[in-house]
This record gives structure tokens, sequence and C-alpha cells, in this order.
């Protein structure tokens, strides 16, 4: 089953498989791409809800990525839809096929390429300059904001 992100319905993302979504993806979406995600849904195309137990594994795995500060709440509950339903992601955000990854959900990209690898960003302090595996609002070493860094 491949789960359809916002992107899939933006692009015309077309496939012979079954296909399913959530309700947020279709609040994200305007004009003809909500009638895009209408017409599916009237064509057979599941209205998946996931559970808080898999939200919550995908915000961990997010966590642990150092992407969940670049996820909404939808790009959680499509992950989090994904993993439930074993099925194929489709998107072209980098950080959800990273998270994705984590998780060894598979992903299918659609005008983008994919992501080579998948990251564990460390986070770094303006001000002292240190670095840390996990985000927090403020450094606990000198209190300046702390930014993402790519770990390469």
């Amino acid at each position: 089953m491949y789960v359809l992100d916002a992107s899939a319905f933006i692009n015309e993302y077309h496939t012979t498989e079954q296909t399913a979504s959530i309700p947020m993806v279709q609040q994200e979406l305007e004009g003809e791409h909500a009638f895009r995600f209408d017409a599916m849904e009237g064509s057979g195309m599941h209205i998946h809800l996931p559970r808080d137990d898999a939200v919550e594994k995908v915000r961990r795995a997010a966590g642990e990525t150092g992407d969940l500060d670049v996820l909404s709440m939808t790009d959680i509950r499509l992950i989090a839809a994904t993993f439930e339903l074993d099925g194929t992601l489709v998107t072209d955000d980098y950080a959800m096929q990273n998270v994705a990854e984590r998780m060894d959900v598979a992903v299918d990209v659609i005008a983008q390429d994919g992501i080579e690898e998948q990251r564990n960003w460390s986070f770094q302090c303006s001000g002292c300059g240190r670095e840390f595996d996990e985000d927090k609002e403020r450094c606990p070493i000198c209190g300046s904001p702390l930014s993402r860094k790519n770990p390469s």
C-alpha cells in the first residue's frame, strides 16, 4: 500500500497499487489538489488514522535523528500511518525520508531525488560552539540558542 503525502497530490502521482492517506493531508491541499484527494478517496483510497503509540514511535525516531523540530504533526502522522500499514511512504520531504529510513519504512519519491544516506543531526550552540546530540531550546552551558548542524 502506498501512503500519500501532499506532494503526491500536487505532483499527480500515479500508481496502480492500493493507496492511503490521512485527513490532515487533505487539509493542506487547495483547489484542484484538494479535488484530487477527494476523487481518490471516492475511488477507494483508504483514509487511516494512526494510533497514538505509533505516533509516539515516530516522534522518538525523529528525536533520535534530529528531525523532530522540522516535521509537522501531519508529517509525523503520515510516517506513523505508513509504519502501521506496513506500506510505502510517498513523499519528497527529506526529513520524512530520513525518519522513515530510521524506522525501516519504505519510501518512494516523486519529483526529487531521494535521500542518499540516513543522517543523525547534531546541534551546535551559537554562543560557545559546543555540540550536542539532542536538541534543546538553549545551551545548558552558556544559554545561547542551538542550531541544527549537518553531521558530515
